[in-house]
């Protein structure tokens, strides 16, 4: 099936250069390179030159770029099309799991809406917290997963899926649990000052650039350190480690043994909710409308 080191191939020359496309797919310049020197090696072709301007595509580049996206565009149809006859004969749902966006939320879903489905089983999936490659897991949506649930006011995540929201979870602060404000049980904005508080780069999450402009224009004494615009452990790791706080949410406050999450006087709150495929197949849909009509009274109150 189609080569997924295509998709960094197209990357670099859309984009011009090793640096630019490495930024768009959240990979270093280094990984980039070494996954056209194996694209390279792999079709034995020389498919892109370096020159002081840029990348420069080769005639047989030239050729695999024209007819990459056709290649995408049939795999991910061939494959859709392949899942569609398993599931008319299979009738399984899959859900996507992980330690971050953990399925139990769709399992209390389900065991309210598995009467309309009663030929269907569940398979759980699980998928890699990893902030370099969360962006190709959400795009297996219709392929590896029918569902994922989790946390969502990423416009990276919802370029790639649709999104039915199904409650609101609280912001909250996660600290080393030697941290003097670790005993408290509810952290004033104020008890923030003259500490590094960890949150994701601005320009992705509606929900956190709200939050970052009222910290940086009433709150100047937070001094604020960005993290990868979506979390992993790494970043629980780095918040442990450096002493700092972490932007975080109520539902990962088991995450990390070496942290403690506590309320902060603030109303922050972020939509989690059910991801599916934009081109999803009718029993999903189906499934969508049963969530969505059951849920409503619950959304509201939220």
């Amino acid at each position: 099936m189609y080569n997924p080191l295509l998709d960094t191939f197209i990357a670099v020359i859309d984009y011009g250069s090793f640096t630019k496309a490495a930024e768009a797919l959240y990979i270093s310049p280094t990984a980039v390179m070494k996954q056209i020197n194996a694209l390279e090696c792999h079709l034995q072709l020389k498919l892109t030159e370096r020159t002081p301007s840029g990348v420069r595509l080769t005639e047989a580049g030239a050729v695999i770029y024209r007819d990459a996206k056709f290649l995408m565009d049939y795999s991910r149809k061939s494959i859709s099309g392949a899942r569609a006859t398993v599931r008319a004969k299979d009738n399984t749902f899959c859900v996507g799991t992980s330690l971050l966006n953990p399925a139990k939320p769709f399992m209390d879903l389900w065991y309210r809406v598995n009467q309309t489905f009663p030929s269907y089983k569940l398979h759980l999936v699980p998928f890699e917290d990893n902030h370099d490659g969360i962006l190709k897991e959400i795009e297996q949506l219709g392929e590896k997963f029918d569902f994922l649930i989790g946390v969502c006011d990423s416009k990276e995540w919802l370029s790639r899926c649709h999104f039915l929201p199904l409650g609101q979870y609280r912001k909250m602060i996660a600290l080393p649990r030697d941290h003097r404000l670790a005993a408290k049980s509810c952290i004033r904005i104020e008890d923030l000052y003259g500490e590094t508080l960890m949150m994701v780069r601005r320009g992705d999450s509606g929900t956190n650039d709200f939050i970052r402009n009222d910290l940086e224009k009433n709150h100047p004494q937070i001094q604020i350190e960005d993290t990868p615009p979506f979390y992993d452990l790494s970043v629980f790791n780095r918040c442990a480690e450096a002493g700092n706080a972490l932007l975080t949410i109520e539902c990962w406050q088991e995450v990390h043994p070496g942290l403690v999450s506590i309320p902060v006087d603030w109303d922050y709150r972020i939509p989690y909710g059910l991801l599916y495929s934009l081109e999803a197949p009718e029993d999903v849909l189906q499934f969508v409308k049963a969530a969505e009509n059951i849920t409503k009274p619950l959304s509201s109150l939220h």
